[in-house]
Formats: structure tokens, C-alpha cells, sequence
């Protein structure tokens, strides 16, 4: 009985510490829309972005987000792809060159920009 108390311990403050780090990461997001110190990227393909974007978004296709990608590394960059998947491989790639980055998710759940259709 006392091992089974010590792990459902342990798994609830495991999962309060993870939900203080998500609370974190939001208001983080949020000061960054808020500032207006962000670069929206869509990170889809050029057919599925000419379909709809966020208004201001560029088009850099993830598999090619490595190649002579040259951002404003004082902004955030922001991706979005259909459903979150391609964007966050552009996010590590991004990261892994030096970028403050957030994984917006997907194109249809996004509810706080523009949207060019």
C-alpha cells in the first residue's frame, strides 16, 4: 500500500510540475503575440498555403526550412502546418539554428490571427 501511495505521489507532482511548464510556455506565447515580436511561418506546402494562410505568413515548406533560411533571430518564430506534425520538425530544425520558436499547432485550430482564404 505504501509504494502504491509513493507513485501516485510521485505521478501527481510529476504532472503539477508539467502543467506549471505548459502555463509557462502559453503566457510565454502570449507576451510574444502581445509584443508583436513574432514571424508568422507556414510551414505546409505552396499549394496548401495559396488555399489559406495566416494573414502576414511566409511560406517556407518544412522540408526546406534549413536551406538558406535567414529570420530576424531577435523575433519568435511562430510555425503552423495542417496539423501540428511538420511544423514541429521545422521547430527543432529552427531551434537547432539558433531560434526562439513556438509550434502554433494546426492551420484550422488556430483561432488568434487573420486568416487569407
Amino acid at each position: 500500500m505504501k509504494k502504491v501511495l509513493i507513485i501516485l505521489f510521485s505521478v501527481l507532482l510529476l504532472a503539477g510540475c508539467g502543467a506549471k511548464v505548459e502555463n509557462k510556455r502559453n503566457q510565454n506565447l502570449q507576451d510574444t503575440i502581445d509584443s508583436n515580436n513574432y514571424i508568422l511561418v507556414d510551414v505546409r506546402t505552396k499549394e496548401e498555403y495559396d488555399e489559406g494562410h495566416l494573414k502576414d505568413a511566409l511560406n517556407i515548406p518544412y522540408d526546406t526550412i534549413d536551406e538558406n533560411v535567414e529570420l530576424d533571430k531577435s523575433k519568435t518564430i511562430l510555425v503552423y502546418c495542417k496539423s501540428g506534425k511538420r511544423a514541429s520538425t521545422a521547430e527543432t530544425t529552427l531551434k537547432s539554428l539558433g531560434y526562439t520558436v513556438y509550434n502554433l499547432g494546426g492551420f484550422e485550430q488556430i483561432t488568434d490571427f487573420e486568416k487569407v482564404k
